[in-house]
């Protein structure tokens, strides 16, 4: 028997094997005709798609009674102007690590296609020349990884295989069964010593900008710097202005602005190389997502803590004090 909880997924239903019995399912991509009032809706899961905060806008103040708004993402910055039109106490969880593995795989594939000048050779084939060089090796390399939660564990799980030294950058420092992981005071201590940085951190007020112009200063002339994680985290003007002057080799999933206007110089710049947000696309991107809501479901049906809740809606507290 249902108890009468409405939630709006994003996949059909016989795409999730295993839901739980005694909730009410719609499918709802964001596209098309709502599948019902979003005034009955409890549990929605955003679309995983490219601008859902923009779909998510005109229909999320009719969402009364909304309980939990789940993303995919593991970031939730795009939906902070939204966040005043969640009702009191709606928990927001995002899809943290959900991708991990995906990402991680990409992160060391820019490191690698960077250090043994891939983007150079692509361009050769592009002009038909052959053209062979010297290039650099993983071996040896010292490697900071800023951001050790779950991408950044994953990224320097693979970076060991390279036996390279991985170098773990978090927060707060603390010990670890991989090794320690220094605190981000640290940061501009270590900057000067690497020959990669691979970026994995949130975006929050304190990381926004991190790897401003004084940041990059401090690496040394031939330093690979690798985006996976926000493009608000880096300086874009000033990264350009290093590679520009051939200083660093930069790889970047993620940029700002984003998308990348199609005049931008970061596309057509010697030592840039950029793929467009595509971390998680993978032919298991579907399949994590979807197996990771049906667990987070089985949870909200039996009143158990979800996974990634980030916060609860604030207005939850100015209305009990304006009881």
């Amino acid at each position: 028997m249902k108890d009468g909880r409405t939630v709006w997924l994003p996949y059909h239903r016989d795409r999730m094997p295993g839901l739980p019995a005694g909730l009410s399912y719609s499918y709802w991509d964001g596209s098309g005709q709502l599948p019902g009032d979003p005034a009955d809706v409890r549990f929605l899961v955003a679309p995983p798609r490219p601008g859902a905060e923009q779909v998510l806008r005109p229909v999320l103040p009719f969402m009364r009674d909304l309980e939990v708004l789940q993303l995919l993402s593991s970031g939730y910055d795009h939906m902070t102007p939204l966040l005043g039109d969640l009702p009191a106490g709606t928990r927001l969880a995002t899809g943290r690590g959900v991708h991990r593995e995906a990402t991680a795989e990409l992160a060391v594939t820019l490191l690698l296609a960077l250090c043994r000048g891939l983007d150079r050779f692509a361009a050769h084939q592009a002009e038909g020349t052959w053209r062979p060089e010297f290039r650099s090796s993983l071996l040896g390399k010292r490697v900071l990884v800023v951001g050790y939660g779950a991408v950044g564990a994953a990224v320097a799980a693979r970076l060991n295989a390279f036996r390279c030294e991985p170098v773990l950058v978090a927060r707060t420092a603390r010990t670890t069964p991989a090794g320690r992981v220094h605190g981000v005071e640290d940061l501009h201590t270590l900057l000067p010593t690497a020959d990669a940085v691979v970026v994995c951190a949130p975006l929050t007020d304190r990381t926004r900008g991190m790897f401003g112009a004084d940041a990059l200063d401090l690496l040394k002339d031939g330093t690979l710097l690798v985006n996976v994680a926000r493009g608000e985290l880096v300086d874009t003007s000033a990264l350009v202005r290093q590679v520009r002057a051939g200083r660093l080799r930069v790889a970047l999933d993620v940029t700002d602005p984003e998308p990348l206007p199609a005049d931008h110089p970061l596309w057509r710049l010697p030592g840039a190389l950029v793929t467009p947000h595509v971390a998680a696309f993978t032919d298991t991107f579907s399949t994590m997502n979807t197996d990771f809501v049906v667990r987070q479901l089985h949870r909200y049906a039996r009143g158990a803590n979800l996974e990634n809740v980030v916060l609860t809606s604030p207005r939850a507290e100015a209305d009990n004090r304006a009881a």
